[in-house]
């Protein structure tokens, strides 16, 4: 199998999604005889909503805050998230400014060729700038943080697939949740490994012994496999 996404050299397997990502290449599932999988969203109750579908929801919420006079500070991760967001940014609401790390990794994707729109670091344009109209991008690691004092009048919001789960939104203390995640869902998960046709599934990081149940179910012959890391939430 290859696929573009996060690499754990851990568990020495691919983070792998099947629904389309504008920044990079879609998944080619190759056929195999042992095909070893993540499950970090193996339940049921974790299916993603249309891409398309959830831009469209974070740009009615950027532009439901600059009417009430608020700037727009959405967490996604650094790596990856951050710059799928950001493709799907309405650039005529307004400016989109990040934290210096994900317009470090937004510089290294231009450099790949990846067309994301304009985007301007605070760090660098200084944080008297005015954001009342714009879009800031960070990672979750500074919710809270000094980073964050300046703001004000400010709605904070979360991309994640975590966001699923009601309660992961108020754990999380942001206003707005966007399920949106680099993970496969329950049923891309499932349809990722019968493609696959292996012989052998193991199956590690996330909820293993569901998903091994449902492809014994299957008559599958699945294990799980125990890896040095466990499921988190920094990681989705």
């Amino acid at each position: 199998m290859t696929a573009k996404g996060l690499y754990c050299e851990a568990g020495n397997f691919h983070i792998y999604k099947i629904q389309a990502d504008p920044t990079c290449r879609p998944l080619e599932v190759v056929r195999c005889h042992i095909f070893i999988t993540e499950s970090t969203f193996g339940l049921p109750v974790y299916r993603w909503p249309e891409p398309k579908a959830v831009y469209g929801d974070i740009n009615a919420w950027w532009s439901a805050n600059q009417k009430a006079g608020r700037a727009s500070l959405l967490y996604a991760y650094a790596a990856g998230k951050a710059q799928r967001v950001i493709m799907g940014l309405d650039i005529s609401l307004g400016p989109i400014f990040t934290h210096r790390s994900v317009e470090e990794l937004n510089r290294r994707y231009r450099a790949s060729g990846i067309a994301l729109p304009d985007t301007t670091s605070l760090d660098f344009a200084g944080r008297k700038t005015d954001v009342s109209s714009a879009l800031i991008v960070a990672p979750p690691l500074v919710h809270g943080t000094e980073w964050t004092r300046p703001f004000k009048e400010v709605s904070t919001g979360f991309a994640s697939g975590w966001m699923r789960i009601r309660g992961m939104r108020r754990r999380r203390s942001v206003d707005r949740g966007f399920v949106l995640s680099d993970h496969a869902d329950w049923p891309g998960l499932l349809s990722v490994i019968l493609s696959t046709g292996a012989e052998e599934i193991f199956v590690c990081h996330g909820y293993t012994s569901v998903v091994v149940r449902a492809l014994k179910e299957k008559g599958l012959d699945a294990k799980i496999l125990e890896a040095p890391f466990m499921a988190d939430e920094e990681n989705d």
